[in-house]
């Protein structure tokens, strides 16, 4: 930005306007045109109309229907008129907060605000939409999981594409940050649910995870070029220069560039001492008009009648605060401090009184002032008579002061550039240069003084180096020495203006003389005009400035000296001044007009002359820059809005405009602000209430009414705003403001019980609609302080608290209306979103576009009961949804509150629960697709602590209910019959752990209660009763398969052969298989969870254990009547029978002449071969080791029975060699064989085989004796060899 006061765009303007002005001259009469282009001050409104009627008439043709054409010229002309106020209104609002800028003594730019987020644009989330769809694409680099795929998935459904955020997009609250935040929360969950992971933490997941989210966010934009652009951003949202306020004021007020700078260099911003004089009048202006108030008793309509004298007092208390603001501000960095009482200046009349102001006097010694001063020695010229190898320097002092001394030079060329640095409190000092050669003589004791120069600076003395004739020496022949050298004397601060005057005064400066004078400030409100001698520090005399006025004068007759006349005037006495130019006459009087704080604002008589004149565009080369800023201003017509008096104006109606359209401008910029100002607005808001005496009140009231009619139309502001300024303006009404102003007008009253109320309706509708206006949680704590807020506004007084119930009353008004709101919403979501799906999945849609209308309304019309099940479904699941995300974002909110939330669930699905029951009652009977409508209801709502079990839950159970018995009932009689159809057909085939029949029955057992289970019934009893009533028809069910498979095994054993032959059939396995499987099933399909219900359990496998005992029985029992048939071909050989002896006869008398076979021995192999191959089957083939142990053990222990009875019957008898033989043969195969199976030692040395073994034993000893080694090498001991024989 352009400094202001000297801009080359601004002159550029003047020439341009000064070259035109004849040309544009006949189209201006009675309207002032702008000097930036033509065609800028001739549009509509631009050129500063004036509201005369020439305007019109200069421009328009005569009409020949006057009627017509003056009604439409008369409202153009209105309208001009209007847009013309409003631009004067505008720059006067201006000028205003220019010297708020330029000169602030109030406030300060907060350093402790909050800072802002960018917000996002409608086109940013396009852009974030689409780069989050490329990551889903895979057409992004970024490498991610399946798990960060799925939840950026779900947040870009759920989220990025909610109508929700677009129109928080739309309202301005949405910022980059929002966006993020929702991302984590929505993360936090999945990553905690996430199994652990050895040496990766959840933490780590989730950092990177964000770090991921960011990266797609951002999309390729290089992170170092939006960090520069964020700091730059954010170091304009904390604090701005003057420059740039001003700027943004421009754009607040629509004020052009050219126009700032006429007002700019006009107001004089960059003068400091003119902006602290300006606000010296201005509160001097304003305890006047206090004053006149009181005198004349035109008070704003006050709440109470006692508050028209407490007004006058925060009038007073006020200026007496922006007094003591003011005197605070520094003066000078030297000088004494010298404070006036403020109780003096606050009761300032037009008549002060003369003895109160000898109490303040200033002394000599409060004007003392400190300057400094360069003195650079150039060079010397005209030193002729010194040989060209002489030695010069100079020396320079200030009187009074220390003495420097520059380095040396040759004669022939005297030049240093030195320069020297003084300080003196002296207004005139004396500056002694002297120019010396060193002394050649052997005797001299000095150097030789050539020549000296004394000069007498001032502040206003030129800067730059200059030629001066020195005085020579006596001794010296060079007479027309000249020395080059420049003295600069700084100007102190507390020194406003300094010069020659001529003066008289009737008190001081008795004598018409010139003097030198300096004004001096020695505080805020205290000046002093001062006259010094030369080589003096206190001035000889001077005059306290306040309470007189300065103003150009005549020139005085009988005063010879001076041209250029002006006076101090207050009663009693009058100082008249005389300068020696016009424009030291105008700078002497606008320094004192500052230093006086009068509100006459003198007029130079020059000024009028020169306006006037012919061929003004000749410079005034007299006048000061000050002036002809001034006269540019008055000339494009800004000086009413410069030398306006602040005082006559309604600050309050201008700073509500302020207000207003800085409200505008910072709810447009480029920051998520919800409703608050910048650090730089609030700076200036805050000086110009300050400064123009803006009730706080008043201030806050506007604010709240154009803060509640943003929000009514859709934009996000802050709760915690609102909150602040109706607390504010609440302890202002009922008399409780902490900084003690105690009066409240009338219309205060009325405007904030009017905006009370339109606060109130606001956050109601809020709450109402808290859903969308606070969509997912957002902005933070907006919601939970709209809900402080209510409370707040609902209070009648400030110290009264509202009763509980009076709040909660209106948050569940606001909730049950929320809940049919929100419903609505959501069922006409899911009705578009249905038709959409509809009509891209039905057939006619693909077969031309101009039949797309016609294909929604038909299939609109045929909705099949499946169809609405269906679409009610995924209105349930949207429903959980809207309750899980109440419960994820605003629950927090309402935690004070939170049975206002149950019961708003239960409303919102009290209206879900009519839709329900519709689509229900439709449904055919004896259909089953609705449970899963009940499990994604029940699974949800039994997982929330508040509706479990609630009104809509118990609804839904009780509408539930007789489908699960009924459903029970059904699959009850369909598994029986199953049971009773399979075993007729059943095959015994082996399937998986059993037959098909028992496989299939399980798998319903297990399916069905599975499913019950999974149902998850919430009520206790009937939970419990359907368990009980599923394991009741498993143990049934369980029962019936075994009792059907122990009959099939009984038949199946029958059937079956009775000689060695025997092999062990599949289907025999199979039936202990599934005795084996229902065992395993009854354990999960028949115990109750419960310690004291066993008893379905415990029957069940009683009864299992029972059949098995009864089949192993049956098969031991086949198994020795086997054995039985094998004993029965031994028997015939019993001693004594004739089969035995003529047995023996035949095989002895054979024997001679062939090798006869062992008889008995083909018997023994085919029973060991028998008991072998059936071991192998069932150990192969049944599944339970433990049912096989105790078949084998019984099996044993039968076989050694069965032989020693049959031995027990034949005591009294000796074996026949062959029985002999085959016993030996069939025991010890039988022994070994069980042995091996991994019968126990104890069941194999029973003692029946003890008794078996010692009886074979004495039987072979017997034979060997008898027979003669006939065994031939069978034998009961434990050799082998008869084995290897044998195989």
């Amino acid at each position: 930005m352009l400094d202001p006061s000297s801009s080359e765009e601004e002159s550029d303007e003047i020439v341009e306007e000064e070259s035109s002005k004849e040309v544009l001259a006949p189209a201006a009469s009675g309207a002032r045109l702008s000097p930036s282009r033509t065609s800028e001050s001739s549009g509509g409104g631009g050129g500063g109309l004036q509201p005369s009627s020439r305007s019109g008439s200069s421009v328009r043709p005569s009409s020949p229907s006057p009627s017509v054409v003056s009604e439409k010229e008369k409202e153009e002309l209105e309208r001009l008129q209007k847009e013309e106020e409003e631009r004067k209104k505008k720059l006067q609002l201006y000028v205003f907060v220019m010297r708020c800028i330029a000169y602030p003594f109030n406030a300060k730019q907060p350093t402790d605000m909050a800072r802002r987020q960018q917000k996002i644009s409608k086109q940013q989330l396009q852009t974030v939409k689409d780069r989050f769809q490329a990551f889903l694409n895979g057409e992004t680099q970024i490498v991610a999981d399946e798990a960060f795929m799925n939840a950026v998935q779900s947040y870009y459904d759920v989220f990025l594409k909610s109508d929700r955020v677009a129109r928080m997009v739309q309202s301005g609250g949405f910022s980059a940050n929002d966006s993020r935040e929702v991302f984590k929360k929505h993360i936090e969950k999945r990553v905690r649910s996430l199994p652990e992971i050895d040496g990766l933490s959840k933490e780590t997941v989730l950092s990177s995870w964000m770090a991921k989210f960011d990266a797609i966010y951002r999309g390729e934009e290089d992170p170092r070029k939006a960090q520069a652009r964020m700091t730059a951003s954010a170091a304009s949202e904390l604090i701005l220069s003057k420059e740039q306020l001003y700027e943004m004021f421009q754009n607040i007020l629509g004020i052009k560039k050219f126009e700032h700078q006429l007002l700019y260099n006009a107001c004089q911003l960059d003068n400091p001492d003119e902006q602290a004089a300006q606000i010296r009048r201005e509160l001097d202006g304003r305890l006047q008009m206090a004053d006149q108030i009181a005198k004349e008793r035109k008070f704003p309509k006050f709440v109470s009648k006692e508050m028209e004298n407490m007004y006058i007092e925060e009038l007073k208390s006020s200026v007496n605060l922006l007094m003591a603001n003011l005197e605070s501000m520094p003066v000078s960095k030297g000088g004494s401090e010298f404070k006036l009482q403020k109780l003096k200046r606050s009761h300032n009349t037009s008549i002060i009184d003369m003895g109160e102001e000898n109490e303040n006097q200033l002394s000599k010694s409060d004007v003392v002032l400190s300057f400094s001063l360069e003195v650079v020695i150039m060079e010397v010229q005209g030193l002729k008579s010194l040989a060209p190898n002489r030695i010069v320097y100079c020396t320079m002092e200030v009187e009074g002061g220390e003495k420097l001394q520059t380095d040396q030079a040759e004669a022939s060329k005297p030049t240093w550039g030195t320069q020297g640095d003084f300080s003196t409190t002296h207004a005139l000092p004396a500056v002694k240069v002297k120019l010396f050669t060193e002394s050649t003589g052997v005797l001299a004791l000095e150097d030789k003084e050539l020549g000296r120069v004394v000069l007498h600076p001032t502040p206003n003395s030129p800067k730059q180096s200059e030629w001066h004739k020195m005085a020579v020496s006596k001794n010296c022949p060079d007479h027309d020495l000249k020395i080059k050298l420049a003295v600069r004397m700084d100007k102190p601060q507390n020194m406003k203006h300094s010069g020659y005057l001529w003066a008289i005064g009737k008190n001081v400066w008795k004598r018409w003389k010139k003097r030198f004078f300096v004004l001096v400030q020695v505080s805020q409100y205290t000046f002093a005009m001062c006259s010094y001698r030369e080589k003096k520090a206190e001035p000889q005399e001077l005059l306290q400035l306040d309470g007189y006025t300065v103003d150009y004068t005549d020139p005085q007759p009988g005063l010879e000296g001076g041209r250029a006349f002006f006076n101090a005037v207050k009663e009693g006495d009058t100082v008249i001044f005389a300068s020696d130019d016009e424009q030291d006459r105008i700078l002497w009087v606008q320094a004192m007009y500052r230093a006086t704080g009068q509100s006459h604002k003198p007029v130079p008589p020059t000024q009028v002359q020169k306006l006037n004149a012919k061929g003004g565009n000749v410079p005034q080369l007299d006048a000061p820059i000050s002036q002809f800023y001034a006269d540019r201003a008055q000339k494009h017509g800004m000086d009413e809005f410069i030398s306006s008096n602040p005082c006559n104006f309604d600050h309050a109606a201008l700073f509500e405009m302020l207000q207003r359209l800085t409200l505008d401008h910072r709810l447009n910029d480029s920051y998520s602000c919800l409703g608050w100002f910048s650090p730089g607005q609030v700076f200036v808001l805050d000086e110009y209430c300050a400064r123009n005496g803006v009730r706080g009140c008043h201030r806050h009231l506007c604010y709240l009414s154009d803060l509640l009619e943003r929000a009514e139309n859709g934009a996000m502001i802050d709760p915690t705003l609102l909150h602040y300024s109706f607390a504010f303006c609440a302890s202002h009404v009922h008399g409780n403001r902490p900084d003690g102003i105690g009066t409240v007008t009338v219309e205060e009253k009325e405007r904030f019980e009017e905006i009370k109320e339109r606060l109130r309706l606001l956050l109601e509708n809020q709450i109402t609609h808290f859903r969308y206006c606070f969509p997912f949680g957002r902005p933070e704590g907006a919601l939970k302080a709209t809900l402080s807020l209510l409370e707040r506004v609902l209070m009648k007084d400030i110290v009264t608290p509202v009763p509980q119930e009076e709040v909660k009353a209106v948050i569940r008004k606001c909730l049950e209306q929320a809940a049919l709101i929100n419903y609505t919403r959501l069922s006409e979501y899911a009705k578009i979103e249905g038709k959409k799906r509809e009509m891209y999945e039905h057939p006619v849609f693909c077969l031309a576009s101009q039949v797309m209308d016609l294909t929604i309304q038909n299939v609109g019309r045929l909705v099949t009961p499946a169809k609405k099940l269906e679409d009610t479904i995924r209105l349930a699941e949207l429903v959980i949804e809207v309750l899980q995300q109440n419960e994820e974002h605003h629950a927090e909110a309402f935690a004070w509150w939170s049975d206002l939330m149950v019961e708003h669930a239960e409303t919102f699905l009290s209206l879900f629960a009519v839709d329900m029951d519709a689509a229900l009652e439709v449904q055919p009977p004896d259909t089953w697709d609705s449970f899963p409508l009940f499990q994604l209801l029940n699974d949800s709502l039994r997982n929330d602590y508040n509706l479990c079990n609630g009104k809509f839950h118990k609804h839904l159970q009780d509408l539930f209910a007789p489908l699960v018995v009924r459903y029970v009932d059904l699959m009850e009689s369909s598994i029986a019959q199953s049971i009773h159809r399979g075993f007729e057909r059943e095959s015994w085939e082996p399937v998986n752990n059993g037959s098909g029949t028992s496989e299939d029955l399980f798998w319903k057992l297990d399916a069905l209660q599975t499913f019950i289970r999974d149902l998850h019934w919430p009520e206790e009893e009937f939970g419990k009763h359907l368990e009980q009533r599923l394991k009741l028809m498993a143990s049934d069910m369980i029962e019936s398969c075994v009792k059907r498979t122990r009959i099939a095994f009984e038949v199946k054993l029958q059937k079956t052969s009775r000689s060695t032959d025997f092999r062990v059939p599949q289907s025999i396995c199979t039936m202990f298989n599934v005795m084996v499987d229902a065992k395993a099933q009854s354990t999960k399909l028949c115990s109750m969870e419960m310690g004291q219900e066993h008893q379905y359990h415990s029957k069940i496998d009683e009864l299992i254990e029972e059949t098995v005992k009864e089949m192993i029985t049956l098969l031991v029992a086949k198994f020795v009547t086997i054995l039985e048939g094998v004993l029965a071909k031994l028997s015939r050989y019993d001693e004594g029978t004739l089969f035995s002896s003529f047995l023996s006869f035949t095989v002895k008398a054979a024997s001679k002449y062939v090798d006869v076979p062992k008889p008995g021995m083909d018997v023994a192999d085919a029973y060991v071969t028998f008991v072998r191959h059936s071991q192998d089957i069932l150990r192969d083939k049944v599944n339970e080791e433990m049912y096989i142990e105790r078949l084998f053990d019984q099996w044993y222990t039968s076989t050694m029975n069965m032989v020693c009875t049959w031995l027990t019957d034949r005591m009294d008898l000796q074996l026949h060699i062959y029985q002999l033989k085959t016993l030996i043969r069939i025991v010890k195969k039988t022994y070994r064989d069980f042995r091996l199976q991994g019968v126990l030692d104890s069941t194999l040395n029973s003692k029946t085989y003890e008794t078996v073994r010692n009886r074979l034993t004495v039987e072979e000893a017997t034979a060997s004796v008898s027979e003669g080694g006939g065994l031939q090498g069978i034998t009961m001991k434990d050799s082998d060899e008869e084995d290897e024989e044998d195989d």
